[in-house]
């Protein structure tokens, strides 16, 4: 059955032509399934991984019944992660971008709570948050949410994984019992089922399966003694070589481990889990996006939320015992109609849970030798790219153009060796192809005589240092 267009749906022209605009020509599966709920103004509950198209679910529907000449917060999204609440508010401001004087602000943790109050002195139509900052300003009388005709809970699973549904339900009690609440999961278990069953209003329950084809992603299996998996990861990358990989531990401590051991043989990898700090997050997912770094190790709470493009491989380092877990990990790779490889270490006591995997899918899993792999005593490939960071953001009114310019003019650069250009309230990062990125650094101390450190842009003065790797 093909897909169906968007002007099935009873939408405005504006915002037909918007979506038009945007590449949104068929509506992929929990679309088709749940934008007729929403647009009636129903309460759902719906399953779908990440990048099934969610985000222009509930954003259609918010947009739909919004009102721009209204005062008060009119929509309410809440997510797990800072980044992905960075992701839905840039996608709602794409997705409202033929609306007029629509304001979409993010409210999260990681930065000062005075800025974003003076922000919500001027209004806001949709707030996009995560719940303590949502609950923060709350208690501080800075947010009202008694206009709210729309409540979004985005990646429910994950955020009481993270300890905030007391903050939910706050939030929740905050909002007008007459509201639309659209939840939207990865997994549905009874105890979350049971935990939000106060939220909802008769809602209409939609599931999409989160199964992948063969085609599209190749899935490889290896027995592996348990202490053997580090060094198998290694040999993983040295003989696939992807420019980017996701690998994923059951623990923290086996995410650090296995960093430095990765390190240790010359890869450019980094760890992300939980106990990492906002802006050493943040960081880190620059550098991961812009290829300064080509392995991420990561846990799965910790890797939540992250929408990371054309990503060549994930390895499973550790088989999850859930295998919805591990569907959705593997779903990470092969996307938007590229092929993917999806490979797993698995230890002799973790077979059960592969068999596990097995029934999910109804089809059995291949499994490989490790013998296969070439044993390459050569050094790691370095990452592509290296990350140069500017002390200076938008407070100093940088703008990604003004970098580029400095760097394809005094920095000698043509704009083929220049990659993402991540500008933020007081720092910079952009990335340099590996080969060149010296030769520019010089190139920018050169135009600026007063001090070692310091680099030329727009004809000033800014801090600047390579992110050590």
């Amino acid at each position: 059955m093909s897909p169906l267009p968007f002007t099935n749906l009873p939408l405005g022209a504006g915002m037909l032509a918007n979506l038009t605009t945007l590449g949104y020509l068929e509506m992929t599966a929990i679309q088709e399934k749940s934008l007729p709920y929403v647009l009636k103004g129903r309460d759902l509950i719906a399953q779908a991984k990440t990048g099934s198209g969610k985000t222009a679910v509930f954003g259609i529907g918010l947009l739909h019944t919004l009102d721009p000449g209204g005062f008060g917060v009119q929509g309410l999204v809440l997510c797990p992660t800072r980044e992905l609440a960075d992701q839905v508010a840039h996608e709602l401001r794409r997705l409202a971008r033929r609306e007029s004087n629509i304001k979409v602000l993010t409210l999260t943790g990681g930065v000062p709570l005075r800025p974003q109050a003076a922000s919500l002195e001027h209004g806001a139509h949709i707030v996009v948050g995560t719940p303590g900052r949502i609950r923060d300003h709350l208690n501080r009388g800075t947010l009202k949410l008694d206009h709210v005709r729309t409540l979004v809970l985005d990646e429910a699973d994950r955020m009481t994984d993270l300890g905030f549904y007391d903050e939910i339900v706050g939030i929740v009690r905050a909002c007008p019992p007459q509201r639309q609440t659209l939840l939207f999961s990865a997994t549905y278990p009874n105890d979350i089922r049971q935990a939000t069953a106060n939220f909802l209003h008769d809602p209409a329950e939609v599931t999409v399966e989160a199964q992948h084809t063969g085609d599209q992603i190749e899935q490889r299996f290896y027995e592996v003694e348990y202490d053997g998996r580090d060094a198998a990861v290694g040999r993983l990358l040295k003989q696939f070589k992807p420019v980017s990989a996701l690998v994923f531990c059951n623990t923290k401590v086996h995410c650090r481990e296995l960093t430095e051991e990765l390190r240790a043989q010359g890869f450019s990898a980094l760890a992300l889990h939980g106990d990492l700090q906002q802006r050493e997050r943040d960081e880190i997912l620059v550098l991961f996006a812009n290829r300064s770094c080509s392995v991420l190790v990561a846990t799965d709470v910790a890797a939540r939320g992250l929408d990371i493009a054309h990503l060549d491989a994930v390895i499973n380092a550790d088989v999850t015992r859930d295998t919805e877990v591990h569907i959705h990990r593997v779903g990470r790779t092969g996307r938007a109609g590229e092929s993917g490889l999806a490979l797993t270490l698995c230890a002799p006591n973790e077979k059960k849970w592969v068999r596990l995997i097995e029934d999910y899918q109804g089809a059995p899993v291949q499994w490989h030798a490790l013998s296969e792999l070439a044993l390459d005593d050569t050094e790691a490939v370095a990452a592509p790219m290296v990350t140069l960071c500017i002390l200076g953001g938008k407070k100093d009114k940088l703008r990604p153009g003004d970098v580029l310019g400095a760097l394809t003019g005094e920095g000698g650069l043509n704009k083929g060796q220049v990659g993402k250009i991540n500008v933020f309230e007081f720092i910079t990062y952009v990335a340099i192809d590996r080969r060149v990125a010296d030769q520019a650094f010089e190139h920018l101390k050169a135009k600026n005589k007063t001090g070692r450190d310091l680099g030329n842009l727009k004809g000033r003065s800014f801090k600047m240092r390579f992110v050590p790797m």
